[in-house]
């Protein structure tokens, strides 16, 4: 049997066998509180907020109080007029009541081992089924549609949590490597969409390469396989927030990544792999992404800039279902523990010949 005989038997293996691990104790969104602050500048809600610097407009959600460029666009809305260039701040993921606190810290520090094991564990299995899945490469003239189901901070900067209404967001990511300035597309509908119903581009005040803040099909196949090179790649690319680790930075990269782009299977693999090296990575048994769908997670918790981000698997594909935002504490906003900024769910991918065409079907 060859060696893609190989993996593909393997994955089959392991997502038919019990899955006693899925009860073992043990995320990705960023609410979009400068994004709402800026709306609000603009109805005359708030005073204006410092100047900030341009900042591409296709991102994982916003980070919380923290100015990272966008890269992609899993939860957030970032655009107001077809041109807004938004700052993006501040992350939380990681949702779910992932349990682990002991009576005592001995307890405490037992638990956390056993999460981090399993988280450990879980992500090599992802890693496999990823392998068996199809790949459709993405030619330099498509695009990579994703329609998901989002729900985010609507609160203004200085205020209380107010989540607003699950609404749907469709992006279209040219992958066309050349420096653009507008980089793919959105669309939002529902309650609570930002300008519900007009396509609007994303765009950056400069053109942007392909690479972590324009990640092409072609870019993604020439990053290294081996996990060890590839999260030494991405430690040295990332962006870092203030106040953020450059472990969680890298955290919400590869979420961002893994949610919002399609990619060869062995590149997918070897994200995952790289995430189980993270410090501080761990699993939750149950979460629910904002589709109601309950799955596996892999979370970590950044103590610099009191986030957790979630990413949630089903159980038994051991598919990407979506991805969760908390922050951890925030004694100006009385926050103690961990509170939802975000939530969202990805719904279907897809590789389509023109921005604003639409593919029928779900992934999940």
């Amino acid at each position: 049997m060859n060696a893609d005989g190989r993996r593909t038997e393997d994955a089959l293996e392991l997502l038919s066998a019990p899955a006693e691990w899925d009860l073992r104790p043990g995320r990705h969104l960023h609410y979009k509180e400068v994004l709402m602050q800026q709306i609000d500048q603009d109805l005359g809600h708030a005073p204006a907020p410092a100047p900030a610097p341009a900042a591409v407009a296709v991102a994982p959600a916003p980070r919380r109080r923290l100015t990272r460029p966008a890269v992609l666009l899993p939860l957030a809305s970032m655009a107001l007029a077809g041109a807004l260039a938004v700052t993006l701040t501040g992350t939380g993921t990681s949702g779910g009541t992932g349990g682990g606190h002991g009576s005592a810290p001995a307890d405490r520090a037992a638990t956390g081992s056993a999460r981090a094991q399993s988280a450990s564990l879980t992500l090599h299995r992802i890693a496999v089924a990823a392998m068996a899945s199809d790949a459709t490469p993405v030619r330099d003239d498509q695009f990579v549609y994703v329609r998901s189901l989002t729900v985010s901070n609507k609160g203004t900067f200085e205020g209380p949590v107010k989540l607003g209404a699950p609404h749907t967001v469709e992006t279209w990511t040219s992958q066309d490597p050349r420096p653009l300035k507008t980089l793919g597309w959105m669309r939002e509908s529902g309650k609570d969409a930002v300008m519900p119903g007009e396509t609007i581009p994303i765009e950056s005040t400069d053109a942007v390469p392909a690479g972590i803040d324009h990640p092409t099909y072609e870019w993604l196949s020439s990053l290294p396989t081996d996990p060890d090179a590839l999260l030494a790649q991405l430690r040295r690319e990332v962006r870092v927030s203030d106040g953020e680790s450059r472990e969680q930075a890298v955290f919400s990269l590869i979420g961002d990544l893994l949610s919002q782009t399609l990619m060869p299977p062995q590149n997918t693999a070897a994200l995952y792999r790289a995430a189980a090296r993270i410090p501080g990575v761990k699993e939750i048994p149950d979460a629910v992404d904002v589709a109601g769908r309950h799955g596996i997670a892999i979370t970590r918790e950044d103590a610099s800039s009191a986030t957790r981000d979630e990413w949630i698997f089903d159980k038994r594909s051991l598919a990407f279902l979506g991805a969760r935002g908390f922050i951890t504490h925030d004694q100006q906003k009385g926050i103690t523990s961990d509170t939802l900024m975000g939530s969202t769910a990805v719904l279907h991918r897809a590789v389509v010949d023109h921005h604003g065409e639409e593919s029928a079907g779900t992934d999940h």
